[in-house]
């Protein structure tokens, strides 16, 4: 019986793997209220797939109650710097004026302004006495209260889900809607464990749509700590960022070409060369069994090393017979 056999040549090789993933949002929350009330409607209809821009109002909770008892605080603590203002102008006169100045700048329906400096420690003692510095902290504090009453986008992004909809009461912490970032997404990647430690340091990746056009590159953000029990692989995650021109979309299934940058001695061999990782090498007419290092794999072939250049390598796998 004959045996093909190759003489080895190890060369520099960068390898390419491919792998398959899909591609989601880096960022998805809840929108949850902490206040309770009637729930209205922002500046856009909220159902499954409406985009939205960053800071667009999206939802409200109905706010009148508050609104009108927050503007008759701010009437009274007008009134209650009116009623000490003799005694400023009495007891403190070079002061008169700026607190003048900031009882006219006090509007009901706007925020408050800052609050003057104190000038003496006799004058802060006056001005707390009176109570007016603890209604102005009350009265922030509650302005504070009102920005919970309205949900801002904090990004660019799309509805997932509705779970409320407007004109429904809502009780703070239960969910109204599902969002999603759509400026930074991700794909996960199954990953063999043999080449995790490499590509963890070296990685790169470009992005195949289903059509094998490239849409987007992408580098390694994270990766698990723990074998994938389906795959027997440890899952990366990379970014993605797609080429000009090109649209990613949440769901999207692609094809990644990883470029893992590993320059190392190596050579090509046959599947049928390799059996749990040994080969058979023929050396001074008899043959050696030999441990080798699987890289890669391309087809039906694999990248090995561990073998030096000029051995003579058997390109079928059989065990030693007086027939070969």
């Amino acid at each position: 019986q004959y045996i093909p056999v190759q003489i080895v040549d190890n060369i520099s090789r960068s390898l390419v793997t491919n792998s398959y993933g899909q591609i989601s949002p880096y960022t998805e929350l809840d929108i949850a209220f902490e206040v309770q009330g009637r729930l209205e409607k922002g500046a856009l209809e909220m159902k499954p797939g409406t985009t939205f821009k960053f800071n667009e109002l999206l939802y409200k909770v109905n706010s009148e109650e508050m609104f009108y008892t927050l503007s008759a605080r701010k009437a009274q603590l007008s009134n209650l710097l009116i009623a000490i203002l003799p005694d400023i102008e009495l007891d403190y006169p070079e002061e008169f004026d700026k607190w003048q100045k900031f009882i006219q700048q006090i509007s009901p329906t706007d925020f408050l302004p800052a609050f003057p400096p104190i000038g003496s420690e006799k004058e802060k003692m006056f001005i707390t006495a009176k109570g007016v510095m603890t209604e102005y902290l009350n009265i922030k504090g509650s302005e504070a209260r009102m920005s919970k009453y309205l949900f801002l986008a904090p990004f660019n992004g799309y509805v997932v889900d509705v779970y409320s909809e407007p004109g429904s009461i809502i009780n703070p912490g239960g969910r109204i809607a599902r969002v999603a970032n759509i400026d930074n997404m991700e794909v996960k990647l199954p990953v063999p464990t043999s080449l995790f430690d490499k590509f963890k340091k070296k990685g790169k990746v470009v992005f195949f749509d289903s059509e094998n056009q490239a849409i987007g590159t992408g580098k390694i953000i994270r990766s698990s700590s723990m074998v994938n029990s389906n795959t027997q692989s440890i899952d990366m995650f990379y970014s993605i960022k797609p080429y000009p021109g090109k649209t990613i979309l949440s769901g999207q299934y692609v094809t990644a070409e990883i470029d893992n940058l590993i320059s190392e001695k190596m050579c090509v061999v046959p599947t049928t060369a390799v059996k749990r990782e040994t080969v058979y090498i023929l050396k001074n007419e008899q043959l050696i069994e030999k441990k080798v290092n699987i890289i890669g794999s391309k087809q039906d072939s694999l990248f090995i090393d561990g073998l030096h250049d000029q051995d003579t390598l058997l390109l079928e796998y059989i065990e030693p017979n007086e027939k070969i």
